[in-house]
């Protein structure tokens, strides 16, 4: 069994230590525990749309009439993640997902019940907040537990539990309305996370990281880190996390400090564009698709290869990004996607090419939008990286919302599919000059991956 790195006096780095250490079975177990919360959060997020047609025939109200509904959790899932980072930084991680998961599923459940549109846009409100709290702080967790080496693949991995929680939203849709009614998916939504949320309490250690920098008692720290690595702790009395603390001991202070004032501008505009492209493309690609000279059936056949490739793209990004500059890795897949994009404009001569061009831009456009939570928590140090991650989360949602409002707007003015496509290249190339600022811009001192100095924290 490896000792845990030591300097004099028994202090003990916990990153270095975790580092040092293989994958163990329990970090395994807070990767699938928060990739488990990932996935509920993407099949509650995708919910609504899956029971839309049930509920347009079962109340006979017009489909416009669930816009609201539908942008109400857009605009949760974007305030829960701006105030729920600072709040994670402040209280710890555990506590927030714990507390968001609950609360995500007690608002699902709710909703089953909603009597009416006006009820059902607020619950729908209410459980976006839940969500958008949960997401930022399972990517900090995993992040924080993972070894350096293999952390972008790791959190990558857990990320795509939102994708395929989303998938699978569709085929539980398709068992249980027939049967059920559209009311049995939001109660499935709704019980599951709180079912989870015991689970959490009970096995989801907080972040070592945090407890070090808040000073919890070494004891406690002790007892975690040699669950998690199983290392030898008995000489360890003192622990530090092997990074310089920022000047200010604010999370948003940290978030927006100058040394990290750029790169958070950089990190929100670069998920902004990139959810532009994704949400206009997956709210409006069979319209496109069909306005083009595609039957439906062929639209919704190619639109679904859109995002069919993006666990792929995910790991493979995750993969590269530790073996390489990740700042560039992800820059370049951004400009890739711009490519591909333009080439599906272009590309309708043939089906095949077609949904081969498609498949491509697709699992490029993933890889890089999910990769982009696990740049924004290797950029931020401990004390910040919650509320980094969340903010970038949150601001980008704002992007989701332009995204279908930009296409709507497209298609009102006639403009031709190649057309539509060629100008969406541009926020996949701003989004990976955004990101080649960040990487050229000077790093600040202390910044997440330092090993000098530290917070530390003595035996109690």
């Amino acid at each position: 069994m490896q000792h845990p790195t030591q300097t004099k006096g028994g202090v003990t780095d916990v990153q270095a230590l975790i580092d040092g250490q293989r994958f163990t079975g329990y970090q395994w177990l807070i990767l699938v525990l928060c990739f488990l919360i990932v996935a509920i959060d993407g099949f509650d997020t995708a919910a609504i749309g899956y029971i839309a047609p049930a509920l347009v025939q079962d109340w006979g109200i017009e489909k416009a009439a669930l816009g609201p509904v539908m942008s109400a959790a857009l605009f949760g899932l974007a305030f829960g993640a701006i105030f729920a980072g600072p709040l994670a930084d402040r209280v710890g991680r555990k506590k927030v997902l714990v507390l968001s998961v609950f609360f995500f599923g007690a608002c699902s459940l709710a909703t089953a019940f909603a009597p009416t549109l006006g009820w059902l846009t607020v619950w729908r409100f209410l459980t976006g907040l839940g969500l958008g709290a949960a997401m930022p702080n399972a990517v900090t967790l995993t992040s924080e537990f993972a070894p350096q080496r293999r952390r972008a693949v790791l959190v990558n991995t857990m990320f795509c539990g939102f994708p395929l929680g989303s998938a699978a939203g569709g085929f539980v849709a398709a068992a249980m309305i027939p049967h059920f009614g559209w009311h049995s998916v939001l109660l499935l939504g709704g019980i599951v996370p709180l079912a989870l949320a015991l689970l959490l309490v009970a096995l989801l250690p907080e972040s070592v990281r945090y407890m070090v920098l808040r000073n919890y008692p070494a004891t406690q720290i002790r007892n975690v880190l040699r669950r998690v690595t199983g290392a030898d702790l008995s000489r360890a009395n003192n622990f530090i996390i092997g990074e310089q603390a920022p000047a200010t001991r604010s999370a948003i202070g940290t978030v927006l400090a100058p040394g990290y004032r750029l790169g958070s501008a950089m990190l929100w505009s670069t998920y902004f564009m990139g959810l532009v492209i994704f949400y206009l493309l997956t709210s409006w690609m069979p319209t496109l698709m069909k306005d083009a000279g595609f039957s439906i059936q062929h639209a919704s056949f190619l639109t679904a290869l859109f995002p069919l490739g993006g666990g792929i793209g995910t790991i493979a990004a995750g993969w590269f990004m530790d073996r390489f500059n990740p700042n560039k890795v992800i820059a370049i897949t951004y400009a890739a996607t711009g490519v591909l994009i333009y080439a599906v404009g272009h590309g309708t001569g043939s089906q095949v090419l077609l949904g081969v061009l498609i498949f491509l831009a697709g699992t490029a456009m993933n890889g890089a939008q999910s990769s982009m939570p696990s740049l924004a928590a290797a950029f931020y140090p401990t004390q910040g990286r919650a509320t980094g991650v969340a903010w970038m989360l949150g601001i980008g949602r704002f992007g989701g919302i332009t995204g279908a409002l930009l296409g709507a707007e497209l298609l009102r003015l006639h403009l031709g599919f190649d057309t539509i496509f060629t100008l969406l290249t541009v926020p996949a190339f701003l989004a990976a000059g955004a990101l080649l600022v960040k990487h050229f811009s000077s790093r600040p001192a202390g910044a997440a991956d330092s090993v000098n100095g530290g917070a530390s924290v003595a035996s109690h």
